[in-house]
């Protein structure tokens, strides 16, 4: 194990020294994996001190990078970007906590791309903590990755970072934001939602929604044909397994967003104990970040662009 460890420590350092200066900081995006994946936060499920303890690190992040609040009205209460809401769960009454901030855009601020991921975890079961290492602290971590980014170089369109309690227990935190969203829906042109990202013994990357919303297919196309892992299409459609409900993206669909969501197939630790941060696949990981960005910028430069422009 401790060979396995060091060798994916190496991996991280050529491949940081190797990435261009303004894409992913894989030491810390691999740092905040570990972080969310730990003992200590007891597998982060709804409601749990573990949330709790997970939520003031993602608060403490959001401050560092400095995206802005949406709505400070509850720092008294539960801190910073938080929307606290309240679902009945299986013992009684659940308090959830989604973390909003916002991006400013430069050229169309007044539309909003929706950045999402689900924070929480299934908890403790049978004495095991269920850390959820790529369930889903990986797309927790790749949007703080991402939110970094576009805070230092901003995009055409504002974003919202939304970080979502509860998914694992009925898309709670995505039902929360759809029903009081921090800006008019209607002002909501896309959601990319990222859920299990970091390991596929293939280094395939599902981008779900074209078929949807195929309007979205060609600007993905173009990131697929310079990925450093094989972005593929699919899982959104009327055969096969179907994702279109399968995370938070689900509410915004049903709310008439349009949405792309980045995953991988279901692996053998899913939703088992064994999910934790040493079965991450380094290499696959910063590489699959570095695309959902590609897919981010391209899609930001692509929703909206002026014909006359583009000529």
């Amino acid at each position: 194990m401790l060979v396995r460890i060091c060798f994916a420590c190496l991996l991280v350092l050529l491949l940081v020294r190797c990435a261009p200066a303004q894409d992913v900081d894989a030491i810390q995006l691999l740092t905040d994996v570990k972080i969310l994946a730990a003992d200590s936060l007891e597998g982060r499920q709804a409601g749990s001190e573990g949330a709790s303890k997970a939520r003031r690190y993602l608060q403490t992040r959001l401050a560092h990078i400095g995206v802005s609040p949406v709505d400070s009205e509850y720092v008294e209460v539960v801190g910073p970007y938080a929307q606290p809401f309240t679902f009945e769960g299986g013992d009684g009454e659940v308090q959830g906590v989604n973390l909003i901030s916002k991006i400013e855009g430069i050229a169309v601020p007044d539309s909003f791309m929706v950045l999402t991921a689900h924070y929480d975890h299934v908890g403790v079961q049978n004495g095991d903590i269920y850390n959820g290492a790529d369930d889903n602290a990986s797309g927790t971590a790749a949007v703080l990755a991402l939110a970094a980014y576009f805070k230092e170089h901003p995009p055409r369109h504002s974003m919202i970072i939304a970080l979502l309690d509860a998914e694992e227990m009925g898309l709670r935190g995505a039902t929360a934001i759809t029903q009081f969203p921090p800006v008019p829906t209607s002002q909501m042109v896309l959601n990319v939602n990222l859920d299990m990202v970091s390991r596929n013994t293939d280094d395939e990357l599902y981008a779900a929604g074209t078929a949807h919303y195929p309007f979205l297919k060609p600007a993905l196309e173009d990131v697929a044909e310079r990925s450093k892992i094989h972005l593929l299409f699919g899982h959104d459609g009327n055969e096969g397994d179907d994702w279109t409900m399968a995370s938070d993206h689900g509410r915004f669909h049903q709310a008439g967003i349009p949405f792309v969501y980045f995953g991988v197939e279901d692996h053998a630790d899913y939703h088992q104990a064994s999910d934790e941060y040493v079965r991450i696949d380094p290499a696959f990981y910063i590489r699959a970040t570095e695309t959902i960005l590609d897919a981010v910028r391209t899609l930001d430069a692509f929703l909206g662009a002026d014909p006359e422009e583009s000529k």
